[in-house]
């Protein structure tokens, strides 16, 4: 309460956000201000994001310009003689008022500002960031999340979230702002007529999609013919998705009119994340007799969700089943076109499907595995390039991210769709579903079932919940799981494996420290626990392994079931 009574007197800030303060101290309302104020907003490895709204713990105008000035401090101190920066937004509430105030920021600070006009998505500012030559890229986004909230992330030269040491260097920059009356700002009308903030030339995005289509492997004559159902559900896919399927030479793309234009507020969905079967329900609505494929993309058009026709209904696939099938169709596509390289690689997480694992080693192309989150698969290719070792081909984890070569350094659900459309165009001119095709990649090499649980813990008790969860899971783990066997545990903040059946520590991970545990099975399926990185939540993977698709189901339920009672009795 102290605390939000002197962010209610502090001049700085705008009356309407203090009044908006006030209003809850009039109220006494304890929970909303506890949970405003018990903390500041984090500005964590891969930037912020939170709810918005007025408050330390808040999305604001002052939350981001103090974000801005730590990752400006950062730059002027390791960002060479003339650092510069390429800023993007999606749809989201602000997301424009925020992008210009962060420019406004680094611009005050005379760092040089490219600024996208319009919404643009993450993998257009992953590629402009080295296109450009900038020091750095910031886009305005909370990726899937409740229109609630908004977002910050940060990304490097290399077009990569940022990672060591350059995460932790900015943040210690921005915790060091001790008041916002430090940071630098001026208006935006001031900086651009000094050319200190520019708009991105369009010259970078015709840039773009000639690299995304020098990727296609598809038949022209199939996908004209072909019909998809598109919904960009608000968000900043709405033009480059659809750009890359006319150039491709779909002439059939029917548009969910209702989720066509940006809306902050997601007013169609009860959440924008393509993931859920929810979100594409308009679109499935909206499809006619000769559509076949639904495809959706989130806000920021990093992540495509999709759903396909199957003997007459609509089937949704998991983000597992949208990687194995295009990662079987592109190799066998480059292995027949003779341009499968050498040293092609596969890069994967560790919560992510084998089945990849597998594909990748019938086409003589190595796996390397990182920990979730697409900034670890950006490192490693980063690491590649600078080595010279391996030749990165595709990259996939199981929450909908995908990407083909290195031009982009983050998923990139634009040139997913364009490879997903292609691949089903194909497949239906020889009469044969995507559902028949998963089939007959897991009778060529095992079959597998994957599958994810959430539990949301809100509010501010809601971190010391999960944490709890996962020191009980590490402290007492269970030597069964659905009456399998636990053979070993990976407890990568520990960095140990665990051999259950000698009850001995066997060797240690080689990943970088992480709060996630992985229970392995006698049966070869594997159950991981994880707290969210972005959300309140913890997640449970079952990546589970069988003889046949009934024996799995059977084991599915039995594994979830008894897994998720034992979270409940923790």
């Amino acid at each position: 309460m102290e605390k939000a009574r002197k962010w209610a007197a502090n001049d700085y800030f705008d009356n309407e956000f203090r009044n908006e303060i006030k209003r809850l101290i009039d109220k006494n309302d304890e929970n909303e201000l506890t949970d405003r104020f018990y903390k500041d907003l984090e500005f964590g490895t891969g930037g912020l994001r939170g709810i918005l709204g007025a408050g330390s713990n808040r999305m604001n105008v002052y939350t981001v310009r103090k974000a801005s000035q730590g990752l400006a401090n950062y730059l002027l101190l390791n960002g060479g003689q003339s650092p510069s920066v390429a800023i993007a937004f999606d749809c989201r509430q602000f997301s424009d008022i925020f992008s210009r105030e962060t420019a406004c920021v680094l611009a005050a600070n005379g760092i040089q500002v490219y600024l996208y006009r319009e919404l643009r998505p993450v993998p257009m500012l992953s590629f402009t960031v080295r296109e450009l030559g900038t020091t750095a890229g910031v886009v305005v986004t909370a990726s899937h999340n409740p229109a609630e909230y908004n977002g910050y992330k940060v990304y490097w030269s290399d077009g990569c979230q940022v990672t060591p040491p350059h995460d932790e260097g900015i943040i210690g920059e921005v915790n060091g702002i001790e008041s916002f009356k430090s940071v630098s700002w001026e208006p935006f009308e001031t900086l651009f007529k000094k050319g200190e903030i520019q708009y991105v030339p369009e010259s970078i995005e015709e840039a773009y999609f000639t690299r995304v289509e020098a990727l296609a492997r598809g038949n022209r004559d199939a996908n004209r013919n072909f019909g998809i159902v598109y919904t960009p559900l608000h968000g900043a896919g709405n033009y480059p998705v659809r750009e890359i399927l006319k150039r491709r030479g779909f002439e059939h793309v029917r548009i969910v009119k209702a989720q066509e234009e940006p809306d902050g507020a997601f007013s169609t969905v009860v959440s924008p994340n393509p993931e859920e079967p929810t979100a594409l329900k308009l679109a499935q609505e909206a499809a006619g007799d000769d559509d076949h494929l639904i495809v959706g993309t989130d806000p920021d058009a990093d992540r495509i969700g999709v759903m396909v026709r199957h003997k007459g209904e609509w089937v949704k696939i998991n983000g597992n089943e949208i990687g194995q099938l295009m990662l079987a169709y592109y190799l066998e596509k480059l292995n027949d076109q003779q341009q499968l390289p050498d040293d092609g690689v596969f890069i994967t997480t560790i919560v992510t499907s084998d089945l990849g694992r597998e594909i990748a080693a019938s086409y003589g192309v190595e796996t390397i595995e990182t920990l979730t989150g697409f900034k670890y698969i950006g490192s490693v290719i980063r690491e590649m390039g600078e080595t010279g070792k391996g030749t990165f081909i595709f990259g996939t984890e199981e929450s909908h991210g995908y990407l083909f070569y290195d031009f982009v350094r983050d998923k990139d659900a634009v040139i997913a769709a364009m490879i997903f459309s292609e691949m089903c165009a194909e497949l239906h001119q020889q009469g044969i579903s995507p559902i028949d095709q998963l089939d007959r990649i897991h009778r060529r090499f095992s079959f597998h079932s994957d599958s994810l649980v959430n539990k949301v813990i809100k509010g501010h008790e809601g971190a010391a919940k999960i944490g709890k969860i996962m020191e009980v899971l590490r402290e007492s783990p269970p030597a069964k799981i659905g009456d399998v066997q636990v053979v070993s545990i990976r407890d990568y903040l520990k960095k140990e494996i665990v051999d259950c059946i000698e009850g001995r520590i066997a060797g240690e991970t080689t990943l970088p420290t992480s709060n996630v545990l992985a229970f392995y099975m006698a049966d070869g399926s594997r159950i991981t626990a994880r707290p969210s990185g972005t959300e309140p939540k913890i997640k449970f993977y079952f990546n589970l392994k069988g003889t046949d698709r009934e024996t799995l189901q059977k084991n599915r339920v039995a594994y979830e079931k008894d897994f998720c009672r034992l979270i409940d009795s923790i």
